[in-house]
């Protein structure tokens, strides 16, 4: 099965998205729908995985940034089905390698993929990060 990467947010399947985000995904899962499309239309930058086949959304990563020289990864997967055929390391390397903001600072908050984000760069935060946790969930 062929797939392609697309930043073009208007091929963004919101269904898709929001599907996975409030039903299997860990995290942000206190989120409205309403939050989440506000959050599409005001992204950054967002990159979408489809089947070449049928142009079915297969994955998605969102990015938010100032433009310049920061930017935070957020909501990044590949639907459970289509895992094992490095789609991942795709959809990363289209957002982050491939993209605009290469040379940025990158961020992200994430309990698992830890070996993903680390081919990209990503390491444990060092002296200058600090964190206010959400009062959210």
């Amino acid at each position: 099965m062929d797939y392609e990467f697309d930043d073009d947010p208007a091929r963004i399947q919101p269904d898709v998205v929001w599907t996975y985000l409030s039903t299997d995904a860990y995290w942000g899962r206190w989120r409205s729908r309403a939050d989440l499309d506000a959050q599409l239309v005001s992204a950054w930058r967002v990159v979408g995985a489809y089947r070449a086949d049928t142009g079915e959304q297969i994955g998605f990563g969102r990015a938010v940034s100032d433009g310049v020289g920061f930017a935070y990864l957020a909501d990044v997967f590949i639907l459970p089905e289509h895992r094992g055929r490095a789609l991942g390391k795709r959809l990363m390397r289209h957002m982050i390698d491939d993209g605009p903001g290469r040379d940025f600072r990158w961020v992200l908050f994430t309990g698992d993929a830890h070996g993903l984000y680390e081919q990209f760069g990503f390491a444990a935060p060092d002296a200058t990060a600090m964190v206010r946790p959400s009062r959210q969930g």
